[in-house]
């Protein structure tokens, strides 16, 4: 017995010297990295007093300091940044649905500014912005090595004032201005509207009116239609939308869910992440949905996308979205500013990030780029054919009643406004087409793998 204590205590003594031999390198290795922290803000406050004192204009010790605290966010990622009291009012003021600008969303690729998406209706939208598009220059004034706050602020201006940026863009040979003139934007958040027997709803951003604006616009939609059951199926139009509030993604998407994982989030710690599951109830009640994406589909959008693909419960059809992968959380601080803090990923109901890569399409479709026109063109249109019934003193067709007659108009009718749809937006005539053909089928064909 006594043998087996002093073994015992024998191995906790070695336990103990083991332990003391590891820990006093790490800690003396924490020491070390505590001094140089300390020597660096040291450094810090070194140069910041001898900018105060020698640099040749007079400075503003504030917005030295901002300057300092945005860039030290601005080394992380494109999405954190430093938000002054002006900018997180501007901020909360967006998100609620309306702000004076230009109407993009933007980002920074290489020093450049990327836009992300034209908002539409907006003086960009007007103007001919498209995502994709790389503005280099402001009122002549270059924005190459500028943070891409400060490039946002140079685009800032009076309502009613004009501004030219210089875009660059893929297939141009040259860089070309375009002349936009700053206006209010207000922005709603879902348009719907009835294309043939499918319900179109177009979500332009996520804020705080999204979730309540679909809600409302498909059952206004579905009621003018005179029930579910005369609806093919509805498209869900994510275009050019840049995202917006988590929340409202997540809502978006639960309204065609009725079970299952929407969306997770993970942060440096596992503790931190997230998930968010699906609630009982199919706002569309089991119609077929298509989902319109392309590059300026950004975060949120893409969170609604990946979680409907995932699920099997929409097509989506376009092109490869934007790849906005991660959450930004933001941090009130004193003095009424505000830290963006990139702190999380974000990845889709079967494990995907789609950070950097994006969200591929079921089905690739590409938006043909609209030609300007010319007279050549117009030469080159079909003459207007003739028909029997435009020939002076053609027999009449005596087959039919008038209601018949009236029923072949309106089909010709209704044929005639889906080619004119194919002219004006490709994408979103294809996305019908599969609606039309996914209800002709049944609803044993609908999505079942």
């Amino acid at each position: 017995m006594k043998k087996l204590i002093l073994a015992a205590i024998g191995g906790a003594a070695l336990g103990l010297v083991a332990t003391s031999q590891i820990a006093g390198p790490l800690l003396a290795q924490e020491s070390k990295n505590n001094a140089s922290v300390y020597e660096q803000l040291d450094l810090f406050g070194d140069i910041f007093e001898r900018i105060r004192a020698g640099y040749v204009e007079d400075v503003d010790d504030k917005e030295l300091i901002e300057a300092a605290i945005n860039g030290m966010l601005t080394s992380l990622d494109p999405h954190s940044s430093y938000l002054s009291a002006d900018d997180a009012a501007r901020m909360r003021v967006q998100t609620s649905g309306e702000f004076g600008g230009l109407g993009i969303e933007v980002t920074q690729e290489e020093g450049w500014v990327k836009v992300v998406s034209p908002m539409d209706g907006t003086p960009a939208d007007a103007a001919g912005v498209i995502a994709g598009d790389f503005i280099t220059a402001v009122d002549g004034e270059s924005v190459l090595g500028l943070t891409l706050d400060d490039a946002v602020n140079m685009m800032r201006g009076p309502v009613g004032s004009e501004i030219i940026i210089t875009i660059v863009r893929e297939g141009e040979v040259e860089p070309f201005d375009v002349s936009i003139i700053r206006d209010t934007i207000k922005l709603t958040a879902v348009r719907s509207r009835t294309e043939g027997n499918a319900v179109v709803l177009r979500v332009t951003t996520f804020n705080d009116q999204t979730f309540p604006n679909l809600r409302e616009g498909l059952a206004k939609q579905v009621e003018d239609a005179g029930g579910i059951e005369n609806v093919d199926g509805f498209v869900l139009d994510l275009r050019n939308n840049p995202g917006g509030l988590l929340n409202q993604a997540i809502y978006v998407s639960d309204a065609f869910l009725d079970a299952g994982e929407i969306v997770s989030t993970r942060g440096r710690d596992a503790a931190d992440g997230e998930r968010f599951n699906a609630e009982p109830g199919d706002l569309a009640q089991g119609k077929p949905i298509v989902v319109l994406i392309n590059g300026g589909s950004a975060s949120a959008s893409e969170i609604v996308a990946g979680a409907l693909q995932d699920h099997r419960r929409a097509i989506v059809v376009g092109t490869k979205s934007f790849g906005k992968g991660s959450v930004q959380t933001v941090v009130p601080l004193r003095g009424d500013g505000a830290m963006r803090l990139t702190t999380a990923r974000y990845y889709t109901p079967s494990g995907r990030s789609i950070q950097a890569l994006g969200i591929s399409p079921d089905i690739i479709v590409e938006q043909p780029r609209p030609r300007p026109s010319s007279d050549e063109d117009d030469e080159d249109q079909p003459r207007q054919q003739r028909s029997e019934a435009d020939l002076r003193g053609s027999l009449d067709n005596d087959s039919l009643t008038d209601d018949e007659i009236r029923q072949i108009e309106e089909d010709r009718a209704r044929a005639e406004a889906a080619a004119q749809l194919r002219e004006d937006d490709y994408q979103l005539a294809y996305a019908i087409d599969i609606l039309k053909g996914l209800n002709a089928l049944g609803p044993t064909a609908l999505l079942d793998p």
